[in-house]
């Protein structure tokens, strides 16, 4: 990137936050900070409003705003894309706001770009076998989420846990969201618990924001939280199980549910390893490939499995 363009894209960061850090921009175009310094300088000069506060970044005086933005091909092309999977990706909040924001972005694209664009649209495919959505998780609290982590709200959940089947109510102090194994989850210090937990977005019934506020500063983040607790604060059970090659594809991408990790080919069939912290849950779910499968570790699954099988059987007779 010539130094031009970099100091318009420099520009339209500086626009996009409140405050920028030097080691923002020297890490985002891999230049040293002391070239930082002289391109705020040069934009400074050319009679760009750039402020600054010591210790802290670099700031856009109040009032002082870019012409619209023109967007490239391929920013345009990039932009379709992550339309395409916020459709599939995103819950019914987010679709919402984010076809609104779509509609003005392609406002101010060139006449070519709008062409290319609509090329694309027909060519550009998702597929996706979530869980359809049920009126009974209406997975539509996305917005009311991350209005929460901006205002630091506390929310009040009433919370499906998929452990033992029970519904709670909780009030929780949010710390982030992230998509992990197919799905959304918030992850919040709750107040019920007095710890860290990791909600499942689709396993909300019902979501109030509230107008109480939270001290976030109080709270790890949520980078600090993922390098702590990985996935899930809740103790995972390392699980084996045996199927062959054809039973695997069948398997297909449910088996990032019930936290599939890794698989390899031995012989004629397929060594699957799964991480997961309920036996239970993933017995039910190992239940509907039958005879098919064979668990390999550990050995309460195998108990837990004709527990269940006797359920049935008892159930049925």
């Amino acid at each position: 990137m010539n130094r031009i363009d970099r100091l318009s894209a420099i520009l339209i960061q500086l626009q996009g936050k409140k405050i920028v850090k030097a080691a923002e921009i020297a890490d985002r175009f891999n230049i040293s900070l002391r070239t930082v310094y002289r391109d705020v300088k040069a934009l400074q000069e050319a009679g760009v409003p750039v402020g600054a506060e010591a210790g802290t970044g670099y700031y856009l005086v109040e009032g002082y705003h870019l012409p619209p933005v023109m967007f490239s091909r391929e920013e345009a092309a990039a932009l379709l894309t992550g339309e395409k999977l916020m459709t599939h990706l995103g819950d019914h909040s987010n679709r919402k706001q984010f076809s609104s924001a779509m509609q003005k972005i392609k406002a101010v694209l060139r006449g070519t770009e709008k062409d290319f664009l609509e090329s694309l649209e027909d060519n550009i495919a998702i597929v996706s076998r979530r869980p359809p959505v049920t009126e009974e998780f209406p997975n539509r609290f996305m917005s009311d989420i991350q209005h929460s982590l901006g205002q630091q709200l506390v929310l009040q959940l009433d919370y499906f846990a998929y452990h033992n089947e029970t519904l709670s109510q909780r009030e929780v102090e949010p710390i982030g969201i992230v998509f992990m194994s197919g799905t959304w989850h918030l992850i919040a210090w709750c107040r019920l618990r007095k710890g860290y937990r990791d909600f499942r977005m689709d396993r909300i019934k019902g979501l109030t924001l509230t107008s109480t506020t939270y001290d976030k500063t109080k709270r790890i983040s949520l980078k600090e939280y993922m390098d702590k607790y990985g996935e899930t604060d809740t103790p995972r059970l390392l699980i084996k199980i045996k199927a062959s090659q054809a039973t695997a594809r069948r398997i297909g991408e449910s088996k990032f549910f019930y936290g599939f990790t890794e698989e390899q080919a031995i012989g004629e069939c397929m060594e699957m390893t799964f991480l997961f912290p309920c036996l239970f849950a993933f017995g039910r779910w190992l239940l509907t490939w039958g005879n098919n499968v064979e668990i390999i570790t550990p050995a309460e699954l195998t108990t837990q499995m004709k527990l269940l099988v006797l359920e049935l059987k008892e159930y049925y007779l």
